[in-house]
């Protein structure tokens, strides 16, 4: 590390853009906040909810307006998510508990910033910069004042653009996910919720389906709607439910040691934050691929693409029985969790239980068409829990290399040929 520098991160800003204080007026519809609930360092967490009106967004973001390449860092609740603004993101408002930083040109790069600040060593800093002992959070001042080490401007550079060039990878299976998963629920809703084919036939449409499926669904549809000889069951005719075993807090750890454990926390990221060496005896492991939903807050039903792991209470799993499909199943009981939700936010009562589920409905029909669904269906699914697995692995990789780039304790060479082996 003989050619870096040190000195104070105010040194080295042109800008520190600080939105902390008062939220902005929420809106239904308009312009998404960045906030510290959905700005993680492992990416933004999606879909972002709250918005603000678009003709009060001027009138908001009255302390200046962020940059393509600025780095969005969390104060508080938590501290220290990082993320860098894109061409899409540096459109949205910035929200509470969020500070906007620029690096001062040719000093300080600003996607070296980024990993800089998320790197373990920066981490700890900041929290020695931190106060509070319940929710770390760290002023202005403090964060101005905080110790930063650097190397040359060129060298910051390559630095940036091997360890974002694990990110991009990153988002680009995100983003490859995201398509496939409308691709899967857009076929199961021309299928079990529009009924396209079977509305087609009574309409005298050509068959938009190979002829060997189209010939698999009703002709008209009955008194109540729905296609011919379909019915309405219970959720168990199509799947069985795990729910969760509670594991002694006293049993965790957090140097990974054991076998991880799935926390309602740990859902949205897929990233267990605990491990644990006992067996449970109502234990369950999870896998990838399986249907996990969380029953105290938001429940979402998701595709679990994380590693092996115990789950835990408050969190259960929905396992289709043979002959359904993933994709089927998930998409059944995704409204019917969104209706749940609503109706318990309007008694501030946001718990899924037993009971509710077991007023979960789904729709019933032949064995064969529902083997169709599944062939065309589930490929999708096997594509989206395959990238996710693969951007695990990477992430590891950049976890592994950014301390040692951020230190100096790597060669840029060595790390470059370990990137571009992974990519």
């Amino acid at each position: 590390m003989t050619d870096w520098q040190d000195d104070v991160l105010e040194n080295c800003l042109d800008a520190l853009l600080d939105y902390r204080g008062k939220s902005p007026p929420k809106s239904p519809i308009g312009i998404p906040v960045l906030s510290a609930k959905v700005v993680k360092t492992s990416g933004l967490l999606h879909p972002i909810e709250q918005k603000i009106a678009s003709d009060y967004y001027s009138k908001w973001m009255v302390r200046g307006s962020p940059h393509v390449g600025d780095v969005v860092m969390t104060t508080e609740g938590p501290m220290g998510e990082v993320i860098q603004l894109t061409e899409e993101t540096v459109q949205y408002a910035l929200g509470q508990r969020i500070v906007c930083l620029r690096g001062k040109s040719g000093v300080l790069d600003n996607t070296f910033l980024r990993y800089l600040l998320s790197s373990p060593s920066q981490q700890n800093i900041l929290k020695s910069y931190s106060t509070g002992t319940t929710v770390p959070g760290i002023s202005q001042k403090a964060l101005r004042s905080v110790p930063i080490s650097y190397p040359s401007f060129d060298t910051q550079k390559r630095i940036g653009i091997l360890l974002s060039s694990i990110d991009d990878k990153i988002d680009l299976n995100r983003r490859t996910n995201e398509t496939l998963e409308a691709m899967a629920r857009a076929l199961f809703r021309d299928w079990f919720v529009d009924f396209g084919p079977t509305r087609a036939k009574m309409a005298g449409q050509a068959p938009y389906l190979a002829p060997e499926i189209w010939e698999l669904f009703p002709d008209r549809l009955d008194n109540e709607g729905k296609p011919e000889g379909w019915k309405f069951s219970s959720i168990y005719d199509v799947a069985s439910v795990v729910y969760g075993a509670p594991f002694a807090s006293s049993l965790f750890n957090t140097q990974g040691e054991g076998i991880p454990l799935v926390r309602i926390r740990d859902l949205p990221s897929e990233k267990p934050g605990v491990w644990t060496t006992e067996n449970h005896p109502k234990g369950f492991k999870i896998l990838p691929g399986m249907i996990v939903v969380g029953m105290d807050g938001e429940f979402r039903a998701h595709l679990w693409g994380g590693e092996e792991a115990w789950l835990n209470q408050r969190v259960c799993i929905f396992l289709p029985n043979e002959g359904i499909s993933s994709v089927f199943l998930r998409e059944t009981i995704i409204p019917q969790l969104k209706f749940i939700e609503d109706t318990e936010v309007a008694t501030t009562v946001i718990h899924l239980g037993k009971g509710d589920i077991n007023e979960f409905t789904a729709i019933v029909l032949s064995r064969d068409l529902m083997s169709s669904f599944n062939d065309a269906a589930e490929v999708f699914y096997e594509k989206i829990v395959r990238n996710k697995q693969e951007a695990r692995t990477l992430a590891q990789l950049r976890d592994l290399l950014l301390p040692k780039l951020i230190s100096g304790e790597i060669r840029i060479r060595d790390a470059e040929k370990m990137v571009g082996d992974a990519l």
